[in-house]
Order: structure tokens, then sequence, then C-alpha cells
């Protein structure tokens, strides 16, 4: 999509900005500057400079892992078991095409029972023993609720703040709005669980929407070309590559100067970027590197290129070079069926690296301004989806009420916020939408959510809409 009507951070255009660089240098220079002015006297109106945070690590566990598994213990519910679903908590409440036309919609508690953990007393499943032991460092938030209903909207409107799709996604508005602390890697890193089924993952969830291309996410492949298209063709060699991109950006300029087309802006960019992580990036996904008492803490899965536990390590390796924003994503939580072995087995993949992430982050004393997440796109009803059998049974998507945890950045440790009924169908205290979690996110890193714009078809739009309100609660 093209762009109408941009204008930058400090208010000036891209035209008159290009003009103001002596024949335009392009976005290096202009990226410099807002860099450079964040920082100073006239640093954009959305910096608050309050932030804590310097980077963001969102482990996205997609699918909607079952907060009545994990963290929201219910005990009414195993009491109860196999007694139908009260109308007077379900109130009406819609359900998906999956488990709406069912006869009946029978109760079932935790497959695992709940234990309580660290000094606060936070209560989770016998599936997280790893957790347990951070319980406290990190918030739980058990009053997570959304409108999305069905993985495709619901994914992206954690992702984008709209279930619509083409929207800028959340690493691509910070990177919009707080540039690069790092100009040789991406300001927002994506990487995926290899070999891993469940709903699909599309590159629009980490996509910029309307915003300039370069604030694209970008996937790191766990392969010995971890970004595609970045090594030379053969025959080139590294200084004939800078010749042929110097004379290409002489071209682009004088484009540039004749059309003003941002998107010529962004290319300059993307080549720019492109050489120098040619030299960045085989230093930064190199593993070998780590001592063995790193790969034990985060399992031995950790040295298997493209698992979770690999995954998470290289997003330590990431925060440490100055990467903003790395999205973690982890598919397999969509359990219709088959919940008591398939929450053991997505536990076995994750729990440990997990809680490695936030222990070793914490030994390098980079927990205190990286702010770690946990968390899916909606949970999982309490009653049973299909036919009752609480030996091996289901639940359906539920969007009213689930759980995740975030854990250093200005976050406070070892405490749970916000709580659901007796039932973990409905929020009763704290209630935490979509919007506010963005809106906390932002004011963690120093942005006024309701400040940072973009002007689009003669509207200005922000990750939080117009809604949104900081989660003062769980600040420390």
């Amino acid at each position: 999509m093209k762009c109408t009507g941009f204008e930058s951070p400090l208010g000036m255009s891209r035209r008159s900005a290009l003009a103001g660089f002596g024949g335009g240098l392009g976005s290096l220079a202009l990226g410099s500057l807002l860099t450079e002015a964040s920082s100073a006297s006239s640093a954009p109106n959305y910096i608050t400079g309050a932030g804590k945070a310097k980077r963001v690590i969102f482990l996205f566990q997609a699918g909607g892992p079952s907060q009545v598994e994990l963290f929201d213990h219910k005990p009414r519910l195993t009491e109860e078991q196999g007694k139908e679903l009260p109308d007077s908590v379900r109130m009406g409440q819609r359900l998906t095409g999956m488990s709406g036309n069912q006869a009946s919609l029978p109760l079932v508690g935790s497959a695992y029972p709940f234990a309580q953990h660290g000094e606060a007393g936070t209560w989770m499943s016998d599936r997280l023993p790893y957790t347990a032991k951070i319980a406290d460092d990190i918030t739980v938030i058990k009053s997570m609720h959304t409108e999305a209903i069905n993985h495709g909207p619901g994914v992206t409107f954690m992702q984008s703040g709209s279930q619509i799709a083409g929207r800028p996604s959340i690493g691509s508005w910070l990177s919009y709005g707080l540039g690069s602390m790092n100009e040789n890697l991406p300001s927002f890193v994506v990487l995926v669980t290899k070999d891993k089924k469940g709903q699909p993952l599309v590159s629009r969830l980490w996509g910029s929407g309307f915003l300039p291309g370069k604030h694209d996410g970008v996937r790191f492949r766990p392969d010995k070309d971890a970004v595609l298209y970045l090594n030379n063709p053969e025959g080139l060699d590294r200084t004939s590559r800078r010749m042929m991109l110097d004379r290409l950006e002489e071209l682009h300029h004088l484009q540039l100067a004749k059309s003003g087309d941002t998107e010529l802006e962004t290319r300059i960019a993307q080549y720019e970027m492109g050489f120098r992580m040619q030299s960045s990036i085989p230093d930064v996904t190199d593993l070998s590197s780590e001592p063995d008492h790193v790969f034990e803490l985060y399992g031995e899965d950790a040295r298997t290129p493209g698992t979770y536990a690999a995954n998470c390590l290289m997003a330590r390796r990431l925060a440490e070079k100055g990467v903003q924003f790395i999205q973690l994503y982890h598919q397999g939580w969509d359990h219709h069926g088959g919940i008591p072995g398939g929450i053991k087995k997505q536990c076995q993949e994750t729990d440990q690296a997990s809680a490695a992430l936030v222990t070793d982050l914490k030994q390098r004393g980079l927990l205190d301004d990286t702010l770690v997440v946990w968390g899916g796109e909606f949970g999982r009803t309490n009653y049973c989806q299909g036919k009752f059998n609480p030996a091996n049974f289901g639940r359906d998507h539920h969007p009213r009420c689930f759980s995740i945890w975030m854990a250093g950045g200005g976050v406070k440790g070892g405490l749970t916020h916000g709580e659901t009924d007796d039932y973990s169908y409905n929020v009763v205290d704290g209630g935490v939408h979509i919007h506010d979690f963005h809106a906390t996110i932002m004011h963690l890193l120093g942005i006024d959510h309701e400040r940072l714009t973009y002007k689009y078809q003669g509207r200005h739009f922000r990750l939080t809409d117009v809604h949104g309100h900081v989660v003062k609660e769980i600040l420390s």
C-alpha cells in the first residue's frame, strides 16, 4: 500500500527532510536524526522519558494456551466436573461453530494439579516447573480479554491492535517510533520454531502495513542463510557489491529528487542494511561460542537450530546486540482435543527455555531494561469440546479471559494481576484488553501510545486505535 499525507514524528515531510539534507542522504541520515532527537530536548512529543525498557522479547504461543491448565487455578471446575455450564455464567456469549451446536457444554477441571510458588504464592500447574522457579520475577495477568474468537483475527489483533489484516505490527510501530540501537542489525527480528504444526503463520503478522517497508520484521531462519537473499551472487565479491550499491544509490537519489516517492527511500535503506548484515548476521546467529552451562540452562534442545529453546537463546543474543523488538512464534497450542497429552508436550518444549531466558537476562544485568512477554491470542473454554471424556478432552477458543505473563523492563515481580470468576469464564476484576496490553508495553518503552501516530489516507492511526489504558498496577 502506498502512503499518502505522511508526516514524520518530528512534523516534517519526507520531501522536506530530504531536501534539508543537501540533496537527500536518504533514510539513514533521517533515521539518525530521529534517534538523536529522541534523546535531546527536542524529542518527539510521544517520547515520555519515563520508560524503563529498552527492548522487548515477545514469546508468542500461537493457538491459545489453556489458562485452566496453566495459570488460572479453579477448584470449582473440578468439583462440578461433568455438570452443565450455567447460563448465568455464560450470559449468552457467542461460541465458535466448533462447539456452538453441542447439545451439552459439560464443565471440566484442569488436567493437572496446581500449587503456589514464590514468596507471593503464585498459582501454577505442575506442567510449569521451570516457570515456577521464576515466580518472583514475573507478573501473571489472569484477566486478559479480547473480542476475537478465531485464530486469524485473534493473532492479528494481538500483533497489530486490529482484527483486520494490513495494520502495522507492534514491532513495526516501535521500529518507526524509536529507530534502531544497532545500525548493523534490524530493529525488529522474528524467529519461528521450525517443524511445528498448527494454525498458519503469515508474514503480514510481522509486517509494517502502511508504515514504510523498512520497519518490517526480518525473519531469521535456522539454516546457513539466516536471512534469504542476503549473500552475494556467485562470482561477486564484497568490494564489487559495495561499488554496485553506491552506483545504485546514486540512481535512486536522482529518481527520488524527481518523484519524491518514499518507496525509493525505503529501498535505499534496505540495500544498505542488507550489505551491513552480511557481516553482522553470521556473528549473532552462531551459537557455537556459548558455553556448556548456557545450553544446560536452556535445555539440550538449544543446541538444535530452530527449536524453541535455540530461539530463546538467540533472542538473548539479539537483545545483547541492541535489537529492539524480538518476536518468537511457537505453534501447537490449539487443543480442541487431547489436552492432557498436548499441553504436556507443549510445556516440555517451552517451559525450561522461557524461564531460562528470564534467568539468563537477569544474570547478565539485562532484565531490568528488557521486557519479556509470554502469551497467546486468547484462552480456552472451561467446558469440554465434543463428547465428555475426563481422561482425554479438548477445549474450544475462549476470548473472555486468558492468562499471560510479563517480566523485567519496569514490571513488578511476584505479582498476580486481575481475577476471573470461579469458572474461569468471565473477568471479574482488573480486566486487561489487548489495547491496554499494547498501551502498557509502549509506556514501558517510554512512549505515549496516544501520541505515536501515522497519517494514512487522511486519518491519524495508532497501535491502540482510540482505546487503551496503561495497566499501572503492574508497574514497578
